[in-house]
Parts: C-alpha cells; sequence; structure tokens
C-alpha cells in the first residue's frame, strides 16, 4: 500500500510544480502532495508494526535500517518541492 501511496504523492508533487509553471492554482496539488506524503509515511509505520506482531526480526533487520534514511530523504524533498511554489511567489512579490 505505501508504494501506491507514495507514486500518487509523487505525481501530485510534479502536478503542483507543473500547475504554478504555468500559471494555474497549485494550492490543492500541494495540499494533496503533502498529504499523501503523509499516509505514505502511516502506511510504512502500520507495515513495521505488522512485522513487529508477527515478530519477523528478519524483516525488521533487513528493511528498517534502510527505510529510515530513504523516509527522512524523501519526506524532506517532499516538503521542499511541495512549498517551493509558494516560495517562490514570496520571492517574487519582494
Amino acid at each position: 500500500m505505501w508504494i501506491i501511496l507514495g507514486f500518487i504523492a509523487i505525481a501530485a508533487t510534479f502536478t503542483n510544480l507543473y500547475m504554478y509553471k504555468v500559471g494555474k492554482d497549485y494550492k490543492l496539488a500541494m495540499a494533496t502532495g503533502l498529504s499523501f506524503t503523509a499516509l505514505t509515511l502511516c502506511a510504512e509505520y502500520s507495515l513495521v508494526s505488522h512485522w513487529v506482531k508477527v515478530e519477523d526480526w528478519a524483516a525488521l533487520m533487513d528493511v528498517v535500517p534502510g527505510m529510515e534514511g530513504a523516509l527522512w530523504v524523501l519526506t524532506f524533498m517532499s516538503i521542499l518541492l511541495n512549498t517551493a511554489p509558494i516560495l517562490l511567489e514570496l520571492k517574487d512579490k519582494k
């Protein structure tokens, strides 16, 4: 599930940037991108929770260390890319 939510978050982020570039209202796409980023994180956390409940320590030891760094980087990039249009608008107004 997390991979589907992640792809939707990526698509919404690119839609956000495209709509800003062509001069259309991008705020709904921005909110969608950030929302699906949050849902992706929740889905990943649910997966890890399931592994703990079934005591799948091999999966936890294999996946969690790598995913931690990836989730931090991708979440930071999502926030940066989704808020870039607002920051650019503020810069243009000055």
